[in-house]
């Protein structure tokens, strides 16, 4: 369409001679890759910035052998029959067996048998023991 109509910039292009024009073509495109360049590193200056405030809000989990824990029930939402919209959210108590990479664990009952699977500390909390259950076995006795 440039060609077409006549434009300013198509006229100089014209009166340029080859050599020139190549070089205004080079030099316009190396103003473009420092442009891209520029663009990438604000891109990637951001993307820290959200990762960053996203990270401040987050209460990262770190459990260590040996600690109880309580494990989510899996898969999330289900409710037991009997309970209905009641059921626990949690089970346990469990002892954290073996520390593995990525952030899993690898859980064994108190008892001491390890469990099939493990499990990503996500889905632990650390387990204190309720003062609930003191006082009930005291009264009892």
């Amino acid at each position: 369409m440039e060609v077409v109509i006549p434009s300013l910039r198509v006229m100089r292009q014209n009166d340029l001679e080859p050599e020139i024009y190549t070089e205004a073509m080079i030099m316009e495109l190396e103003d473009l890759d420092e442009l891209r360049m520029q663009t990438y590193n604000a891109l990637m200056l951001q993307k820290s910035k959200v990762a960053r405030s996203y990270n401040k809000r987050v209460n990262k989990k770190i459990f260590e052998e040996g600690d109880v824990v309580w494990k989510v029930i899996l898969p999330l939402g289900t409710n037991d029959r009997e309970f209905g919209k009641w059921s626990p959210n949690w089970e346990g108590p469990f002892k954290v067996h073996r520390i593995l990479d990525g952030n899993a664990y690898w859980l064994a009952s108190l008892n001491g048998e390890p469990h099939r699977r493990c499990i990503n500390g996500k889905y632990l909390k650390h387990y204190y023991p309720s003062s609930w259950v003191g006082v009930s076995e005291t009264k009892g006795s």
